[in-house]
């Protein structure tokens, strides 16, 4: 009952369509409608400009850093059940309610859940994504990269079982999520970052 709890709270969080509020109420755009569509910091560059997208980035990354680092710093369930909550918040960015159960691909709240397991997994993550986006001009490149990384970080710096699995999830699910980028990049049709 209290992990469906912790889940269900961290799900609750995770929804929170903070590309889409942040669009409407400071740029009174919709960023679903132009782009990619996506609701992400990434797209919110390309829609709303830096200081926008640099929101976006941090808020979603929120999402997945707070229900984790409560569990582990409040003790307020066991720790494995921080997992839980860092899957429960990506999969709701991915799923919200909200947005007719649609959402993002789940990257920055990925990577705030991973800087609240083990804070060097997290480096490890953003190293990830730097080499792959900096080598390839491609964000989608640097996020797969850089969540394959983070699954193995997580299981180097913690040893944790369910800190492993929740990195091999969330690597396996950003990989899904990324799925149309990848058919792009197969057919070289993919969008590179433009600063």
């Amino acid at each position: 009952m209290t992990i469906a709890l912790i889940a269900l709270a961290a799900f609750a969080i995770g929804s929170i369509p903070w590309g889409y509020i942040i669009g409407r109420v400071f740029f009174r755009t919709d960023i679903r409608q132009s782009g990619s569509g996506n609701i992400g910091a990434m797209n919110a560059l390309r829609t709303v400009g830096k200081a926008g997208a640099a929101a976006v980035l941090i808020l979603d990354a929120l999402k997945g850093f707070v229900p984790p680092f409560v569990i582990l710093h409040y003790h307020v369930a066991p720790p494995g059940t921080a997992a839980v909550a860092a899957a429960g918040a990506v999969l709701g960015h991915c799923f919200s309610p909200w947005l007719g159960w649609k959402g993002g691909k789940g990257v920055a709240t990925n990577f705030g859940a991973i800087f609240a397991l083990a804070w060097p997994a997290g480096i490890a993550a953003i190293a990830g994504w730097a080499i792959g986006a900096a080598s390839t001009r491609y964000s989608s490149v640097g996020s797969m990269l850089g969540s394959i990384v983070a699954a193995l970080a997580l299981w180097l710096f913690t040893r944790d079982p369910w800190f492993t699995a929740y990195g091999i999830f969330a690597a396996a699910f950003i990989l899904y999520t990324h799925r149309e980028n990848i058919a792009r990049l197969r057919a070289g049709r993919e969008n590179a970052i433009k600063l």
